[in-house]
């Protein structure tokens, strides 16, 4: 089990990243991601902290442990910038907070963050055909949430993904020991989405490509 989409005090989580990580540890997942909520006010700050953890403790673990950021509600014409300060600020992986059914996300966040190339677009909602496309086109993965509300669309988000050739991973969006979800019940929750057991599997492979990417 990989979860690339996690949050800590250092945002909106209910955890420090060393007892995050412990519990997804005993879980059973192999690998995760911090991608606390970041903007323009928190992005140096959060991942300075983030990958300080990362770098002195993260090897005690029995579990691969990366420093990466979701971005959020950032205005759409300034998402590219962003992307590229937190890649410079040392976050490994780059998440974007898509349009989800369930937050006023503007209007253009899916479309400027595949553009911009982040690793991973979260809870896309009702993302458009020319979008997954262009996300296949660059290598964007989409993400499958287990998360109540966000993962309303899931389904939509699964089929269009394998009709036009986009990556998929399945992340928690942990906010809480609660979010971090057995092997299970993430499986089931992948397959209510449509996928074949087969297409669950891939889902695991394509989260290792990035992880594997992001820790050179």
């Amino acid at each position: 089990m990989i979860d690339l989409h996690t949050h800590t005090v250092f945002s909106d989580g209910e955890l420090i990243p060393a007892e995050l990580v412990r519990r997804a540890e005993v879980i059973g997942y192999k690998a995760i991601c911090l991608t606390d909520h970041v903007d323009e006010s928190n992005l140096d700050f959060t991942v300075e902290n983030v990958l300080r953890f990362v770098k002195n403790h993260g090897h005690f673990y029995d579990i691969n442990v990366l420093a990466g950021v979701e971005l959020t509600h950032i205005p759409p014409p300034l998402i590219a910038e962003m992307v590229a300060k937190a890649r410079k600020a040392g976050a490994q992986v780059v998440v974007m907070h898509g349009e989800t059914p369930v937050e006023p996300v503007a209007v253009g966040t899916n479309l400027a963050a595949i553009e911009a190339g982040v690793d991973i677009l979260a809870h896309p909602g009702l993302i458009t055909e020319e979008e997954v496309l262009l996300a296949a086109q660059k290598g964007v993965a989409l993400e499958i949430t287990t998360r109540g509300g966000h993962s309303y669309t899931n389904g939509h988000v699964a089929a269009l993904a394998r009709r036009l050739g986009a990556k998929l991973v399945v992340d928690n969006d942990a906010h809480a020991p609660r979010d971090l979800v057995s092997k299970e019940l993430r499986r089931t929750i992948a397959l209510g989405a449509g996928l074949t057991p087969e297409e669950y599997r891939q889902t695991e492979a394509n989260a290792w490509e990035i992880v594997h990417r992001c820790m050179k």
